[in-house]
């Protein structure tokens, strides 16, 4: 099967490199894991001027109406310029949502916002058992006088902190099976009730943690079917993890160059550290590793783009790459040796984005859970 870029997509994926290059320096990218906001205003303007906050919007809209396959190309090289921000809560999270179940109102009023950089989203979906699976769902939703009440705690909620609207994950119903009785709303973060605590994070991304508390929000805030959100969810978070995947990919792209570059220059004997063997060949192992990862995230954005079942392929990239990228982060480690633990030193800005993206989603083995039970074990 061929995965080959089109002409468009090799220019997207040129511009885009050339962009962060120059809008996305490693200096910015330290200064905003200390800034409590955790992105320049000016960079976001940036980002819907070139068009990418609407790139998978409908022209319709007021996006480009790309295809999911073309924001996999972006997302890698947002990967390997390790571009802070609400990109990734708005435009994938927030955005592919509405995009799945919300209404044509609903659509309406909120994706040209979003395209324009006037709007910011996120997913309030994990809690305190910090679950990917419709049974890790404990926050309540009661109705009451024509609205629902919402009372819970979401964990891990990224960008939260600077969101206009939570999109809310709640049990509405029990009915002792997990997947049933799940509805999504889409939440004022500005409403009463709402605590948003920022929690600190090894790699400084902008993680949350929000409490609801009898938070009310109106019926016609329900994103999709009430009792019905745990089906859309389940095609939101294949998306996430597959753009969480290409995120990686281009993270690991860029430490495999980094490392290449190193060994190149560093001298040890007389002789550059590359001419070494031992070194040669843990280059190739990064380089087998990063193929195999680029190869099965291509083939599960495929067949997302093309409306096709993809739990397996979902599953098996993300078990791949989440071993695979932290695996490349430490021998690129091992080979630079002590200057590659310096803070100044970029390689440390993938290493930590390799820990944390290696649980987002699912770690290794929560994926290979479901790869095993769909091969009938």
């Amino acid at each position: 099967m061929d995965f080959s870029l089109t002409e468009e997509q090799e220019m997207l994926r040129k511009a885009a490199r050339d962009f962060l290059a120059t809008e996305c320096p490693k200096k910015l990218v330290r200064e905003m894991a200390k800034d409590e906001r955790g992105y320049p205003l000016e960079l976001w303007q940036k980002l819907s001027e070139v068009g990418w906050l609407g790139l998978i919007i409908p022209e319709e809209y007021g996006g480009s109406g790309a295809s999911f396959f073309d924001l996999v190309v972006l997302l890698e090289e947002m990967g390997r310029a390790c571009l802070p921000g609400p990109f990734f809560s708005t435009v994938v999270l927030g955005g592919v949502t509405i995009l799945e179940t919300g209404s044509d109102e609903q659509k309406q009023e909120l994706l040209p916002k979003l395209a324009q950089g006037k709007l910011l989203l996120t997913l309030a979906l994990t809690e305190p058992s910090a679950r990917y699976s419709a049974d890790g769902i404990q926050t309540k939703a009661v109705q009451e006088n024509g609205s629902f009440l919402i009372q819970g705690t979401k964990l891990f909620v990224p960008d939260a902190h600077v969101s206009d609207y939570l999109i809310c994950a709640a049990r509405t119903k029990e009915t002792g099976i997990p997947e049933e009785g799940v509805t999504l709303f889409l939440v004022d973060a500005k409403s009463p009730g709402i605590n948003c605590t920022l929690l600190e994070t090894v790699v400084g991304d902008k993680q949350c943690e929000v409490t609801f508390d009898n938070v009310k929000v109106p019926r016609q805030n329900i994103l999709g079917k009430l009792n019905e959100g745990w089906s859309v969810l389940e095609k939101v978070l294949e998306k996430a993890t597959v753009a969480q995947c290409a995120e990686m990919v281009g993270g690991a792209k860029q430490v495999l160059e980094m490392t290449v570059d190193y060994a190149k220059q560093r001298v040890v004997f007389g002789h550059p550290i590359g001419s070494f063997e031992a070194i040669q060949f843990n280059c190739a192992d990064m380089l087998i590793d990063i193929d195999g990862c680029s190869f099965i995230t291509y083939e599960a954005a495929w067949r997302l783009s093309e409306g096709l079942p993809a739990t397996q392929e979902v599953a098996m990239a993300k078990a791949w790459a989440s071993e695979k990228f932290r695996r490349v982060a430490t021998i690129s480690h091992q080979i630079h040796g002590a200057i590659g633990f310096c803070e100044d030193h970029d390689l440390p800005l993938y290493f930590k984005r390799a820990k944390t993206w290696e649980v987002n989603f699912g770690d290794a083995n929560f994926h290979l859970d479901k790869i095993a039970t769909m091969a009938g074990i």
